[in-house]
């Protein structure tokens, strides 16, 4: 018998939730980027990740701009991590 593999989900937000999206983004950008980023108004007046979690779960054009930020955000980190690597082999 063969074991089984367990189930890969090729979703690139597979166990990341809105929280953390929304936490590691406010920590690279801040609310003012973000804002003006994605104009909504619960990055702009009075930003708080409690407010912003309620608007984006109930908001699905605004939840879709924010996770797309997000992905955009994580493929920019892995290109800065392979150049950083590349640039440490040839030294």
């Amino acid at each position: 018998m063969t074991e089984q593999q367990p189930h890969q989900s090729s979703d690139p937000l597979h166990g990341v939730t809105l929280e953390m999206i929304l936490t590691e983004l406010v920590e690279n950008y801040g609310w003012e980027e973000m804002g003006r980023t994605i104009r909504i108004r619960c990055f702009t007046f009075d930003p708080s990740i409690k407010s912003s979690l309620q608007f984006l779960r109930r908001t699905p054009w605004a939840r879709k701009k924010v996770e797309t930020m997000y992905l955009r955000y994580k493929r920019y980190m892995q290109r800065q991590a392979k150049r950083e690597a590349r640039s440490e082999e040839r030294e």
